[in-house]
């Protein structure tokens, strides 16, 4: 992906070495790495850790930290990720500037707040570990650049393309707060809890399009290198719900999925990189007709 190196966005609130403390959290949803954390601790404790999210509840909650004096030094690497970062955050935004009128919306900038270990936010207390997310109580979206070497080493989808999904990704989400898709999703989820994953995982595939409609114009605007759309379409797929559940669980149970399947993440962000057209990401039309 062709993108300028050194830019310092007024978006990006770096919070890097800053350590978070624990209180409850309200209205946080899952990021895209947090599926797999409360899987993982769904089987072990034998509760349905998924319950205590996205209602109110409490965030997963960290031991006490003995905190360390030791200042906090990023590797060039990570440098690198938060140089990409910055660089993105004004690139996205000034499409949706342009892009969100088209639909009858109006597009308000958010703020990437870069964060390391863990942070506080408007939703509560999160870790590295919550993956990035977007907290619509104070509309901004939070990501630990360490993620980037999860989706990477762990997931099996590197490049800056794929990087730049997650973080369109979440801004897709403030996309759905600005048009109070999400207000209107959760009021929803609580009159009809029986179906509380089935909005969630409309919620996160109309985010997947709205990043992939982002892409088209990174495309036209000649940003995108060959590969780098595979590159997105893997990171959609490394993170499906059906992926991560055989890999933690050895099988798969598609009533618990909160995020979509990976044939339904990449098929969504392929329909948004195809189309540019933010009015075909009507996930909820189509899935509850």
């Amino acid at each position: 992906m062709r993108w300028k190196r050194g830019t310092r966005s007024k978006n990006v609130e770096d919070r890097r070495g800053q350590t978070g403390r624990r209180r409850a959290a309200r209205g946080a949803g899952l990021g895209l790495g947090g599926l797999v954390v409360v899987l993982a601790l769904s089987l072990l404790t034998g509760q349905d850790l998924f319950s205590l999210l996205g209602g109110g509840g409490a965030m997963l909650q960290p031991p006490p930290s003995g905190g360390s004096s030791s200042p906090y030094v990023p590797s060039p690497e990570e440098e690198e990720w938060a140089d990409l970062m910055n660089f993105l955050v004004d690139t996205i935004q000034a499409d949706w500037h342009r892009l969100l009128p088209r639909v009858g919306g109006r597009y308000v900038d958010t703020q990437l707040v870069l964060f390391s270990g863990s942070i506080d936010s408007a939703c509560g207390f999160a870790q590295s570990a919550t993956g990035p997310f977007y907290c619509p109580g104070d509309r901004k979206v939070y990501i630990d650049l360490s993620f980037y070497r999860d989706l990477r080493d762990r997931f099996g989808a590197p490049g800056d393309f794929a990087q730049a999904y997650v973080l369109a990704h979440e801004i897709g989400h403030h996309i759905q707060t600005v048009l109070e898709i999400e207000g209107r999703v959760r009021e929803l989820q609580r009159t009809n809890p029986r179906m509380r994953n089935e909005y969630s995982v409309a919620m996160e595939l109309q985010a997947d399009c709205l990043a992939g409609v982002w892409g088209n114009a990174a495309n036209r605007a000649g940003m995108l290198e060959p590969g780098d759309v595979e590159e997105g379409l893997r990171a959609a797929s490394a993170i499906g719900d059906d992926r991560i559940q055989r890999q933690v669980q050895g099988r798969v149970t598609p009533e618990s999925f909160t995020h979509g399947s990976s044939d339904q993440r990449m098929a969504w962000l392929r329909r948004g990189l195809t189309t540019g057209d933010p009015d075909a990401c009507d996930t909820f039309g189509e899935m509850f007709r």
